[in-house]
């Protein structure tokens, strides 16, 4: 179990025994520039307990960065970053408010807020602030929930398929019928005319269905919906 700082030369060396934050991975937390690793066990702890407390991913944009890469972006020279204590996280699926507070919440005491560039720095302290917070969003953060799909038994195409479908197998069956009473029951010869009538309205039920089938799909096809 890993107490105190560790560093690695690139994050590739990390033991996976020693790694003990579920979400998140050595590559996520090495410097961007040069690979190189220093592990803050104190910070992670608190990351991982951000993550579960949110509930949903966490992008990490930069977590350690070597003293050449910190220069080479314009880092402050005592940034929390170098120790390896600082993360800055995008909030492209987080409501910044909520984020901020939950942060709070798992103690992490350091926050920089750069709405222009999408993300929040987090640290371990000492507490202090700056930037301006993100503007307030005109609706509700939307919850991560998957696209509602159409119940197959409602659908339309679902229902002017089994339209046709028992369309034809009801002219097919006033066909059938009407061969046999021709055949077989010449008492009743009179209803042939009215059978044959109602085989053509089978008939033009069933190509409404087709109608309907095509329609719906050329129509759900516009939607975007496959």
């Amino acid at each position: 179990m890993l107490e105190s700082t560790q560093f690695n030369a690139h994050y590739k060396e990390m033991s996976a025994n020693a790694w003990r934050w579920p979400n998140f991975s050595p590559a996520e937390i090495a410097c961007r520039g040069t690979g190189k690793l220093k592990l803050n066990p104190e910070a992670l702890d608190k990351l991982q307990a951000l993550r579960d407390r949110l509930g949903k991913p966490l992008i990490v944009r930069s977590a350690y960065r070597s003293p050449e890469h910190n220069r080479a972006v314009g880092g402050a020279k005592r940034s929390k970053h170098l120790e390896g204590a600082a993360f800055d996280i995008a909030m492209s699926n987080h409501d910044p408010v909520a984020f901020e507070a939950a942060a709070r919440e798992v103690g992490l005491l350091g926050f920089g807020f750069y709405p222009r560039s999408g993300f929040m720095h987090v640290d371990l302290g000492p507490a202090r602030q700056w930037g301006e917070r993100f503007p307030v969003r005109v609706t509700a953060f939307a919850a991560e929930t998957p696209p509602a799909r159409e119940v197959l038994a409602d659908s339309r195409t679902m229902k002017g398929g089994g339209a046709a479908g028992v369309a034809t197998l009801g002219a097919a069956g006033v066909e059938v019928a009407q061969s046999v009473l021709a055949e077989t029951q010449t008492a009743i010869l009179p209803l042939m005319p009215y059978l044959d009538t109602l085989r053509w309205v089978f008939i033009a039920v069933a190509l409404g269905g087709v109608g309907v089938t095509i329609y719906a799909r050329v129509d759900d096809w516009k939607r975007g919906r496959r």
